[in-house]
């Protein structure tokens, strides 16, 4: 849950999830619509069905108990190089180096490792460097992997670092230089994509028309009202909108949200279709779509509609 999150978001989804699956055997056997709902609002849905096949190896090759050689737990799906080292080294004390951004910022500056850390020769030099202090004579794995996160994280800040507060600011490199500013080397980003969806809102005796994300495209297994991507420019979204029919008056709702390097702008109407082609979907009453795991936009149209509706 911590990747890629912040501690303040994810507590209370922590403590969700453990009186919901308090075991690795019941996470391993929770139904995968389940474990999405508990997740909802994470983002980043991959973690959570690579944690699932983790917890499910787990049982099966370790009879349900965390294993703690660095190989088998780099074994388990969805775990890498920086995640293995982490458990290792801070759960086991284990001379296992990591390496996220924190320690790549500290490392970089402490020691003046030039260029982008994303380039295979630096990460390397970078990964080397991060090993061979752990693995130094005398060290304590644990305290020094999370003594470099906090380092980062507190003190030697991306903007702003807090050099005066460093206990190794006289062995800094890029102190020492005047040139903190620039290690690491920036990464190159590509510019962002604007993209404009309409979400049709169709209602029926009651219920609403939702559709599942199917499997191995972003967000399965996640619902959503039906939608459509249309260009930036178009004046007449309902031009767009076949086989579906817009309601007069315009979106009711609109959501702007980031996915990655996409800036999405989200619009949604009330919508119909013609009776000679029903479109593809699942009709659900507002209480059974309240129990369905959503994209997190689409949640908000979701709230949208039943503030509409109250």
């Amino acid at each position: 849950m911590l990747q890629q999150t912040q501690v303040k978001t994810v507590i209370p989804y922590f403590q969700r999830w453990m009186r919901t699956l308090p075991t690795v055997q019941a996470f391993a056997r929770a139904p995968l619509p389940k474990i999405l709902k508990l997740w909802e609002g994470l983002g980043y849905y991959h973690r959570v069905r690579h944690a699932q096949s983790a917890a499910r190896q787990i049982v099966r090759r370790h009879a349900g108990r965390f294993p703690s050689a660095f190989d088998d737990v780099l074994a388990l799906p969805g775990v890498g190089p920086y995640t293995a080292g982490a458990i290792c080294s801070i759960a086991f004390n284990q001379p296992a180096p990591i390496l996220d951004r924190n320690g790549i910022r500290v490392l970089s500056r402490l020691f003046g490792i030039a260029g982008n850390p994303r380039r295979k020769s630096v990460n390397t030099k970078l990964w080397n460097l991060a090993r061979a202090l752990v693995c130094a004579p005398g060290v304590e794995p644990s305290q020094l992997n999370q003594a470099l996160m906090e380092m980062g994280a507190l003190i030697c800040l991306p903007r702003r670092p807090k050099c005066a507060l460093c206990p190794v600011r006289r062995h800094c490199f890029a102190r020492q230089q005047n040139r903190v500013a620039a290690f690491p080397a920036p990464a190159r980003r590509s510019p962002p994509r604007q993209r404009r969806f309409i979400a049709l809102i169709v209602r029926r005796r009651g219920r609403f028309l939702l559709r599942r994300r199917p499997m191995g495209v972003v967000n399965a297994g996640l619902w959503e009202f039906p939608n459509i991507e249309i260009p930036l420019q178009t004046r007449n979204p309902a031009a767009k909108a076949a086989p579906f029919s817009l309601a007069p008056g315009g979106p009711f709702f609109r959501l702007r949200h980031t996915i990655t390097r996409h800036r999405i702008l989200l619009e949604a109407f009330r919508a119909g279709f013609s009776a000679d082609s029903p479109p593809p979907g699942a009709w659900k009453t507002i209480a059974q779509a309240g129990q369905l795991p959503f994209t997190s936009a689409h949640r908000k149209v979701f709230d949208a509609v039943c503030r509409s509706d109250s």
